[in-house]
C-alpha cells in the first residue's frame, strides 16, 4: 500500500480502506481549529498581565480569530470543491502553523491580533474542508456515523482547549498556547496527505465570486457590529456595520436568485430541514459558547482556580458530549433529527436556567451540572443537525455546505459572546455601582468596572481593611451578573428551541417536504436527507 493517498475519491469503485484513519485525520485538523477558541479563555489573565491589556483590547485579541474564520468559510469551502478538498485541507493548516508561530513570538497587542486572524484564516479553510471530506469519503450508510465523531471532536475541543492550555500555563508563557498548534498542524499535514484521499467536484463550473464576496461583506459586517456595538456602545462604526451588513444580506439574496450558479442557493432555506437545521445549530452555540466564556471567568476570578485546574473542571462536559453521541448514534436512526436536536435543545436550555443560581457562594458543584447538560445536549443535537445540513448539498458542492454548516456555528459562538457577554458586563457594572457607591476614588471605580480581573485588582489595591469588603463586592457582583445572563440566554434559547420545534418536520414530513417538486433539491439530494435523518416514505 502506497505512503501517499493518491487515488482520488471520485476514481474509487469501493470505499475507500483507510476512511476511518482519515476521520482521525480529520477530527485531528478540526480539533485544534475549534481548541484555538477555547483554549485562550483561560490563557486571558496572563496574557492581560503581561501584555498590559484594556477589555476592548481583550475582546478583539479573542475576536480576530472569529471574524475571518465565520465571514471566509463559506467562499473558502467552494474554492476547496472547484480545486482539492484535501489541498484545501493542507494549506489551511500551513496557514493556522505560521498564525500561531507569530503569536508565540510577538508581543504587542496589535501584532498578537494580526496573528490570532491569520490563525481564523486558516481555521476557515480547514474547517469546511474537514466535513466535505468526511462526507466525500465515506459511504451514504456510514456518513451518519463520520458525521457524529466529527461533531463529538467540536465539542469535546471546548473542553480540551482550555485542559490543554492550562497546562502549559503551569511552567511556561501564554505564547505556549499558540506555539502547541504546530506539531499538531504538521502531523495533520502528514496525515492528510498519507491518509485523506484527494477530492473535488466534477463538473462544478466557475465560482460566483460576486457572492463570495457579499457573503463575506455580510458575515463580517454583522459579527463586527454583534461585537463591537454592545461592547463600546453603538455609534458611528457598528451601526454603519449593520447597515452594510443589511444591505450586504439583501444584496447577496438578490444576486443568488439570479446568478445560474450561485455560490449558495437561497432557495434551500425554503426547506424546512436544512433551514431548521441550521437554526439549531446557531441557536445551540449562541449558549453554548458564552456559558463556557463566563463560568470559565467565575472558576479562575471567583473561586481562585489556575488555569489547569480550571481545564480539568471542564473535562465532564467533553464526557457528557461523547455520552451524548452514543445515545444520537442509536437513537437517530429511529427518532430522526426533530426529536433529537429539538430534544438537545432542551436539555441544554435547562443547563443554563440552572446557571441562574450562580450566586457569591457557589461552588464548582453547581457548574457541574449545567456543563453536563450542555455537553450532552451538545451530543445529542448538533451530529442530526449536521447530518441535514450536509444531505441538502449535491456532491459537487459538499465544501459549501461545510461553509455553510460552520458558519452557522461559528456565528452563533460569536453572537452569543457579544451579546451575552455584553450584558454580562453590563449587569456586573450595576451592581458593582450598587454595591460599592462612592466608596472608590472614581478613577479606581471605572477600572474595576471593566472587568471581574480588573475589579479584583482594583480589591487588592484599597488596603488590608477594605481588600476584603472590595473582594467580596466584586465576586457577589459578577455572580449577579453570571445568573442574570443566564436568565437572557435561558429566554433566548427557550424560544430558539420552540422555533427549531415549529420549523422542523417530523419523520413523514421530512422525506415529504425534501422531495417536494420545486423545493429546491434533486431526488439524490432528498434520499441523502432521508437517509441522515431516519425520516422515510
Amino acid at each position: 500500500m502506497p505512503f501517499l493517498a493518491n487515488t482520488p475519491v471520485e476514481k474509487m469503485t469501493g470505499p475507500y480502506a483507510r476512511r476511518w484513519w482519515a476521520l482521525l485525520v480529520l477530527c485531528l485538523s478540526l480539533l485544534i481549529t475549534v481548541m484555538a477558541n477555547t483554549s485562550l479563555i483561560v490563557a486571558a489573565p496572563d496574557m492581560t498581565t503581561d501584555l498590559g491589556l484594556s477589555s476592548s483590547d481583550l475582546q478583539w485579541v479573542v475576536d480576530s480569530y472569529t471574524v475571518p474564520y465565520a465571514a471566509l468559510m463559506l467562499v473558502l469551502g467552494a474554492i476547496g470543491d472547484k480545486y482539492s478538498r484535501r489541498g484545501a485541507l493542507v494549506l489551511g493548516l500551513l496557514i493556522f502553523a505560521g498564525g500561531s508561530v507569530m503569536g508565540s513570538m510577538v508581543d504587542e497587542t496589535s501584532l498578537v491580533i494580526v496573528a490570532r486572524a491569520i490563525m481564523g484564516v486558516g481555521a476557515a479553510v480547514v474547517m469546511p474542508a474537514t466535513l466535505s471530506l468526511v462526507v466525500a469519503t465515506f459511504p451514504r450508510s456510514e456518513r451518519a456515523k463520520a458525521i457524529t465523531a466529527w461533531a463529538a471532536t467540536s465539542g469535546v475541543a471546548v473542553a480540551v482547549g482550555p485542559l490543554v492550555s492550562g497546562w502549559l500555563l503551569e511552567d511556561h508563557a501564554w505564547s505556549s498556547t499558540f506555539l502547541i498548534n504546530v506539531p499538531i498542524a504538521v502531523l495533520a499535514v502528514f496525515g492528510a496527505l498519507a491518509l485523506v484521499p484527494p477530492s473535488k467536484a466534477e463538473g462544478m463550473g466557475r465560482i460566483d465570486y460576486v457572492g463570495g464576496l457579499l457573503s463575506i461583506v455580510t458575515v463580517g459586517s454583522l459579527i463586527y457590529a454583534a461585537i463591537e456595538g454592545p461592547h463600546s456602545g453603538w455609534g458611528a462604526g457598528p451601526v454603519a456595520a449593520a447597515v452594510v451588513a443589511g444591505v450586504g444580506l439583501v444584496a447577496f439574496v438578490a444576486w443568488e436568485l439570479r446568478h445560474p450558479h450561485p455560490m449558495l442557493d437561497v432557495r434551500k432555506f425554503a426547506l424546512r430541514p436544512f433551514t431548521g437545521s441550521m437554526l439549531a445549530v446557531m441557536f445551540f452555540f449562541f449558549g453554548m459558547f458564552a456559558v463556557i466564556y463566563y463560568s470559565t471567568q467565575f472558576l479562575q476570578f471567583v473561586l481562585g482556580y489556575g488555569a489547569l485546574d480550571t481545564g480539568v473542571r471542564l473535562l465532564p462536559l467533553g464526557g457528557a458530549v461523547f455520552l451524548g453521541s452514543a445515545v444520537t448514534g442509536m437513537l437517530a436512526p429511529k427518532l430522526g433529527v426533530r426529536v433529537m436536536a429539538v430534544t438537545g435543545m432542551a436539555v441544554g436550555t435547562a443547563g443554563m436556567f440552572l446557571l441562574t443560581q450562580i450566586d457569591k457562594g457557589s461552588t464548582y458543584g453547581d457548574f457541574l451540572a449545567p456543563l453536563m447538560m450542555l455537553g450532552l445536549a451538545l451530543g445529542l443535537a448538533i451530529s442530526p443537525a449536521t447530518d441535514t445540513i450536509m444531505g441538502s448539498f449535491p456532491e459537487p458542492e459538499l465544501g459549501v455546505g461545510g461553509g455553510v454548516n460552520d458558519t452557522a456555528l461559528e456565528l452563533g459562538g460569536a453572537l452569543g459572546i457579544a451579546v451575552l457577554g455584553s450584558l454580562l458586563g453590563t449587569a456586573y457594572r450595576d451592581e458593582l455601582t450598587d454595591l460599592v457607591g462612592n466608596r472608590l476614588p472614581a478613577e479606581a471605580m471605572e477600572t474595576a468596572k471593566d472587568s471581574v480581573g480588573a475589579g479584583l485588582a482594583v480589591a487588592e489595591r484599597v488596603g488590608p481593611q477594605h481588600a476584603q469588603a472590595a473582594v467580596d463586592a466584586v465576586h457577589q457582583a459578577f455572580a449577579h451578573g453570571v445568573a442574570q445572563t443566564s436568565l437572557i440566554g435561558g429566554i433566548i434559547m427557550a424560544a430558539g428551541t420552540l422555533i427549531v420545534l415549529a420549523v422542523l418536520p417530523g419523520r413523514r414530513g421530512f422525506a415529504r417536504k425534501s422531495a417536494e417538486p420545486g423545493a429546491g433539491t434533486t431526488a439524490s439530494e432528498a434520499a441523502t436527507v432521508r437517509e441522515h435523518t431516519g425520516a422515510t416514505r
